[in-house]
């Protein structure tokens, strides 16, 4: 009887933690969501900003639109086609359904970046559009093969003689398939429809590689949005699982409801939902009507100006200010559509493949590989007046000595920020990055799980040239990163680093500095420095494509973000170095800016600071070391 007791007890210990391993990171979310604090680990008091943020940008809720969108017209399409198909195979030869089975087999086992590269590169060479469209075709084959295996199961539960007895009863074919066949498969149906609308509303990697012009479902949103603190993730969120709970809990109750009142309340809900949805429909398209009229006269002085109404901005993810879009789009009348990349790789896959764009925002080193790909249009200096607005800093830069092909966006530095309360400053000047080595600090140290940056301090503390690819010296930097690896349990993170420093969990981490600029204006016990060594003084610049459909708005756009106004919104929000010398010189001078803030301003002039050049055999080198190192962690 006691072990009977004592097995029940454990059985339940086991169920309340399984569901706290499920649902407490759902209640975090939800909890942190009303954070007043930007941070997304530590509560700062009650707060609705973030709501009143996130229904304030037009963004989100497009995305939150376009992913409702598609995942619904992706669920009705392949319920349709794959249950169709299903009880097609299940009346024909053996042959033909066993291969149609096994080649319905393959998009399920195909891991997804597969998949989305080979649509990628089959909508490229039908030079078909991507936006819309292409994603809601992606989801509609991804989604059937899933229905079909629902499906398929329960047409071979049935009697195979079925749809001649209700033909013999006198029942038409479609009579046969409709009020036979299908009433007997429903659950099947059912059951592949939902996990169709859940792999479609969830979907990120096929849907990243098969967008385009602007159209973003949630996943890719937050995914661009997690590159640096924001909590507005956390009430968008929110808001579905909310909406999730409440369809769920409709779903489930109003059967119960339905038994308990009868079928004479059938005919009256029916009609219910009827006007419902009547009034919706009339109050959605009242407000396109009115919209697209005002729209289209904006749209109409556009054209006559530039040739076009639209541009396409192609840049890294949280790396504008909160007005500048809607500041340009107000002041020229256009709209701009914006995508986001998370590496400079990625938006050079996606060059190549043939997307287009007006402008792109790439990284120096970038730069030089689409000047020598031709795949870059020389700027029309007499279109971006604003140039004179350049500080000296970042004039002549050596991926564009001359600014024949591009006007720089933001620039920075690669450093060390620690806890001053922690961390002796002057250890940290005295040993540059070989604190690094230093074991007083081990388990305290996070390190940018990048071959590019992680190479680049190894090549410093030796005192090599970042770009050097001679074999001895790459193999001698390869040791100095096993060695901190192996010594100094390194935390390896990506931009998570920013609130996780902010919040004080570790005492030193490589940084850039403006995301180091976030980190000292939120945490006073932090500070920065650019080891003595060296670093990568790097520059990220606005550039148009060769394939650019409005290059005339593209300039325009450039010179508009040099700017007093826009290179203000940009750098405050962002914390990155401005190019423009007024706003920058304001921003490291004036006290309730960054004038104490040391991470603001890279230093400049300094001979062993380098920028990275391009050099894709060096990059491959790097990045084979680099997976060695991971591997001993």
């Amino acid at each position: 009887m006691n072990e009977r007791k004592s097995r029940g007890v454990g059985g339940k210990l086991i169920l309340v933690l399984t569901l706290l391993f499920f649902y407490f990171p759902i209640f975090y979310i939800i909890v942190f969501s009303f954070n007043d604090s930007r941070s997304l680990t530590k509560f700062g008091g009650f707060s609705l900003r973030w709501y009143e943020k996130m229904f304030a940008d037009s963004t989100m809720m497009e995305a939150v639109m376009y992913t409702v969108l598609i995942a619904v017209l992706a669920t009705v399409i392949s319920t349709i086609v794959g249950t169709i198909t299903a009880i097609g195979l299940s009346k024909s030869s053996r042959v033909l359904s066993a291969l149609v089975e096994r080649t319905n087999d393959l998009p399920v086992m195909n891991p997804d970046i597969v998949t989305a590269i080979s649509l990628l590169m089959f909508f490229s060479v039908l030079a078909v559009r991507k936006g819309f469209l292409t994603m809601l075709l992606a989801h509609i084959m991804f989604c059937i093969p899933y229905v079909m295996l629902s499906v398929t199961p329960k047409l071979r539960s049935l009697d195979p003689n079925l749809i001649e007895a209700a033909m013999d009863l006198g029942a038409t074919p479609i009579q046969a398939l409709t009020r036979v066949i299908v009433p007997q498969i429903r659950p099947g149906i059912v059951s592949g429809a939902l996990i169709a609308f859940t792999m479609s509303f969830d979907d990120f990697v096929i849907s990243y590689f098969t967008t385009g012009n602007g159209v973003n479902n949630i996943s890719i949103l937050v995914y661009t949005m997690s590159k640096r603190v924001n909590p507005s993730i956390n009430a968008l969120s929110t808001i579905v699982i909310l909406l999730i709970t409440v369809v769920l809990g409709i779903v489930n109750i109003v059967p119960i409801i339905r038994e308990k009142k009868g079928d004479a309340a059938k005919p009256a809900n029916r009609k219910m939902l009827a006007a419902v949805a009547a009034v919706l429909v009339v109050a959605i398209l009242g407000a396109a009507v009115a919209g697209g009229s005002a729209q289209r006269r904006r749209q109409q002085e556009a054209v006559e100006k530039y040739g076009s109404a639209v541009m396409k901005l192609y840049l890294p993810g949280e790396y504008l200010g909160e007005d500048v879009i809607s500041n340009f789009e107000s002041q020229y009348g256009v709209t701009v559509i914006v995508e986001n990349f998370d590496s400079n790789e990625m938006m050079y896959t996606k060059l190549q493949a043939g997307d287009s764009y007006d402008v792109l925002i790439p990284s120096d080193y970038m730069i030089e590989r689409l000047i020598a790909g031709d795949l870059l249009q020389p700027l029309d200096k007499s279109l971006i007046p604003n140039l004179d607005n350049l500080a000296e800093q970042v004039i002549g830069l050596d991926y564009d000595t001359e600014g024949k092909w591009s006007v720089p966006y933001f620039w920075g530095s690669v450093g060390l920020v620690y806890n001053h309360e922690n961390v002796d400053p002057e250890v940290v000047e005295e040993q540059g990055w070989e604190i690094l080595h230093n074991t007083d600090y081990a388990g305290r140290i996070y390190v940018y799980d990048s071959e590019r940056d992680s190479f680049m301090m190894a090549f410093k503390a030796l005192g090599y040239s970042m770009n050097t690819d001679d074999p001895a010296e790459i193999e001698a930097a390869y040791e100095w990163l096993r060695q901190v690896n192996n010594t100094m349990s390194p935390i390896y993170v990506t931009d998570e680093v920013i609130d996780s420093m902010i919040n004080g969990y570790q005492d030193i981490a490589v940084v850039y500095s403006g995301d180091a600029t976030v980190i000292l204006d939120e945490n006073e016990d932090m500070s920065f420095f650019m080891p003595d060594e060296g670093t990568n003084i790097w520059c990220d610049a606005m550039v148009i494509p060769k394939n650019a459909e409005n290059p005339r708005l593209a300039h325009e756009f450039i010179n508009y973000m040099l700017t007093y106004e826009a290179a203000f919104d940009n750098s405050e929000t962002v914390g990155y170095a401005s190019p423009n010398a007024e706003v920058l010189e304001e921003m490291s001078s004036q006290e309730d800016l960054y004038a104490e803030n040391e991470a603001y301003l890279p230093r400049s002039g300094y001979e062993l600071d380098e920028m990275f050049h391009d050099n894709i055999t060096l990059q491959r080198e790097l990045s084979k070391y680099w997976i060695r190192v991971k591997a001993e962690s």
